[in-house]
């Protein structure tokens, strides 16, 4: 399943403009979470980070441009995306190719100290609530007392009215970017079917069955109860755009 440079390189370019349609400010989103885990590490030596749902390694590579010294374990299912992560962004990351929630999938991470941050962008609410909870807990019993966990995603409202408001607001900010004129989710991978040098990584992906089903529709203020029942101390959002939001959840001390 050998992938040139160039082919991953170009794949991973067309995955951040398509990307752009599905979340609100995402440059800034990222931004954001590198702020709080260089806040949250300031001092360690080699902080250990841990991102969940890394595809292509968005978000790894640029957690590793702010924090050079950082050991980043990023995970995702998906063979096509983690191959292009490993070719483009070897550097950023060490890969593994595991399912977030499914048995045995702490054990493959291979960690041998605590973690320091756990983040995630537009993966977990792929989770239904109770694989979310057991997920929390397992992420709460990997990271260092102080620790932290960042989910940025799209996390709805309570109250219907109010849920359709703030989904609008983040549709409008999207169209004045013009993000609406990116290719799509279903044309990306349409196109990713059609390229010869990737046809070994798709059979793949298609053998493992659906990768990216929709979970429960959680709400944020059940995220954070979720999250306190896990064993994280507080927990709450630190931007927002919309129904676009960074949580973040504090480890107990």
């Amino acid at each position: 399943m050998g992938l040139s440079m160039a082919a991953a390189e170009s794949w991973v370019r067309r995955w951040e403009r398509q990307q752009l349609r599905y979340a609100v400010d995402r440059e800034e989103r990222f931004t954001v979470i590198a702020d709080v885990v260089e806040h949250v590490t300031e001092g360690q030596p080699c902080p250990q980070i841990l991102d969940l749902g890394c595809g292509p390694g968005s978000l790894a590579a640029r957690l590793a441009a702010r924090l050079p010294r950082a050991e980043i374990v990023a995970v995702d299912m998906d063979p096509l995306l983690l191959e292009l992560a490993r070719t483009h962004r070897s550097d950023a990351a060490r890969y593994v190719d595991t399912e977030i929630g499914a048995a045995g999938w702490t054990e493959a991470l291979g960690l041998r100290r605590p973690v320091d941050a756990a983040v995630s962008t537009t993966a977990l609410h792929y989770l239904s609530e109770a694989a979310l909870r057991r997920t929390y807990a397992q992420l709460a019993a990997m990271l260092r007392p102080g620790g932290v966990l960042i989910n940025a995603d799209h996390l709805c409202q309570t109250g219907a009215r109010h849920a359709r408001i703030a989904a609008h607001v983040g549709r409008c900010r999207a169209r004045r970017q013009g993000v609406s004129a990116h290719e799509d989710w279903d044309t990306w991978w349409a196109a990713v079917g059609e390229d010869p040098e990737l046809a070994d990584l798709l059979e793949e992906r298609e053998r493992r069955g659906p990768i990216t089903e929709a979970g429960d529709a959680i709400s944020l203020p059940r995220h954070v109860e979720l999250l306190r029942r896990a064993g994280f101390e507080h927990a709450a959002p630190v931007w927002q755009f919309g129904d676009s939001h960074v949580l973040v959840a504090t480890r107990a001390d």
